[in-house]
């Protein structure tokens, strides 16, 4: 069955939301649990604290934004470019079979499905870079 163009842009403003507030309740988890999120970091990075601190204001500021029609465009593609700066940890995860969230072990091949759910947030986030 084809994809019903009407359906999907029906679609559109109501998965907006939801992303809105999925972004703003992960970044708020950046304050609240920043201890869940240590794991993730690669050891490379510097300033890990730092870097959690403020990909937690980034989620909580571009979900908000996204809210905002004039700056809807600007934070889908900053949410892109987020998406993209965080893939490095992900990666680290999946390699690494970090444990996350307190589990006393990693996920193993259910680490690998936040790889290639990276992409699709990035789709989502894409979909309203243009006209909405």
């Amino acid at each position: 069955m084809p994809l019903d163009a009407g359906r999907v842009s029906r679609l559109k403003y109501p998965l907006l939301y939801l992303m809105a507030a999925l972004y703003v309740a992960a970044g708020v988890m950046h304050f609240v649990r920043p201890e869940a999120y240590r794991p993730m970091m690669p050891a490379y990075l510097p300033g890990h604290d730092a870097l959690i601190f403020l990909s937690g204001v980034a989620e909580v500021g571009l979900g908000i934004a996204l809210l905002v029609a004039p700056l809807r465009r600007l934070a889908a593609w900053g949410l892109i470019a987020l998406l993209i700066a965080v893939f490095p940890a992900n990666l680290h995860i999946a390699l690494h079979n970090v444990p996350l969230f307190g589990n006393p072990e990693g996920a193993g091949a259910l680490n690998w499905v936040r790889l290639p759910l990276q992409g699709v947030l990035i789709l989502w986030a894409w979909w309203y870079t243009g006209d909405t």
